[in-house]
């Protein structure tokens, strides 16, 4: 760099302006000056100006501009990163204050997937919690932690996630705790035709119809290796959906048979006229609640997470359940 960052009183604490940083993350955002300048209710020049002034605090140059209009150069690719992480950290200081100066009032952003947000425990959490604190808003996002990214997570996007995952996690950025272990059973309606048997065999669903969760995923994995374990070809009279909606609609016709987390029937039988088949369909799955290690969770989101983890301890000792 042109200039060390030797003296930062009076070359960065007093030059860098939190509004210089938001209206970098801004002409990003939106690829150019006179969009951000429109977004942000200012003048181009004005716009110009911040972008100039925070250049020549650092002394480097932080956005390329070209025809197709601006992108950021390395060095402004790490002041984002490092900026987004100022503004959450900021948030979180506001969202502190508004727990403490009112008690019980905040907001959670919970990142899962819509398969384990089916399986009901998401909804008993939040349930229990609106009992005891009526002010807290949780917000629900759809973010897959079976894909093993966590993106949302490390955009600050949400304050935690939950799900099913397939392996381990090898992020060293991320603080992972296992909730449970949680079954996949092999589900039906109630109006199936094998419905009402007590023993069944694998080897009895092959030729079944199944939804199954798009290929290269944990439970679609899971299901593909309990067949070929035992030597069976997988499920291939198949629809393939991420959608819990559509699952619940094609079962209710008696027609197929879905992999589903055990907690889906235990939560849904009765609403959804749904059993669980007598087959194992492989090995448990852990549940797992992920955050970021290096951010500080709000009072609002550690109550979130005390009660999670209340009700994972009740999960752990039903059938079904492992761990």
């Amino acid at each position: 760099m042109a200039k060390k960052l030797a003296d930062w009183d009076a070359r960065i604490g007093r030059r860098i302006r939190l509004r210089d940083l938001h209206v970098l993350s801004s002409v990003v955002k939106f690829g150019s000056m006179a969009k951000a300048a429109t977004q942000l209710g200012l003048t181009q020049p004005a716009i110009s100006q911040a972008i100039a002034d925070l250049e020549a605090a650092l002394g480097v140059r932080l956005l390329d501009r070209g025809p197709r209009g601006v992108s950021p150069t390395a060095f402004g690719e790490a002041m984002l990163l490092r900026g987004t992480e100022a503004f959450d950290a900021l948030r979180q200081g506001v969202r502190d204050i508004e727990f403490m100066s009112d008690p019980g009032t905040g907001e959670i952003w919970v990142g899962a997937s819509e398969s384990f947000i089916s399986g009901g425990l998401l909804a008993a959490v939040t349930a229990e919690l609106a009992i005891r604190y009526p002010k807290l808003v949780v917000h629900v996002i759809d973010a897959n932690t079976a894909a093993m990214e966590f993106r949302e997570l490390h955009d600050r996007k949400v304050d935690l996630m939950l799900g099913r995952i397939g392996g381990p996690i090898e992020d060293d950025d991320l603080a992972v705790e296992t909730l449970y272990e949680e079954a996949i059973v092999a589900g039906a309606g109630t109006n199936h035709p094998l419905a009402g048997r007590r023993k069944l065999a694998l080897a009895d669903l092959v030729a079944e119809s199944w939804i199954l969760a798009p290929p290269s995923t944990a439970v679609r994995e899971l299901v593909h290796t309990a067949f070929t374990a035992q030597g069976l070809p997988p499920p291939s009279r198949t629809v393939t959906t991420y959608s819990m909606q559509l699952r619940m609609q094609l079962l209710a016709t008696g027609r197929y048979l879905s992999s589903v987390p055990e907690s889906l029937v235990r939560y849904n039988a009765k609403r959804w006229s749904l059993v669980a088949l007598p087959v194992v369909l492989g090995r448990p799955l852990p549940v797992v609640l992920v955050t970021l290690k290096a951010r500080t969770l709000s009072p609002a989101v550690e109550v979130f997470i005390t009660q999670m983890r209340a009700l994972a301890r009740r999960m752990r000792g039903r059938p079904g359940a492992a761990g």
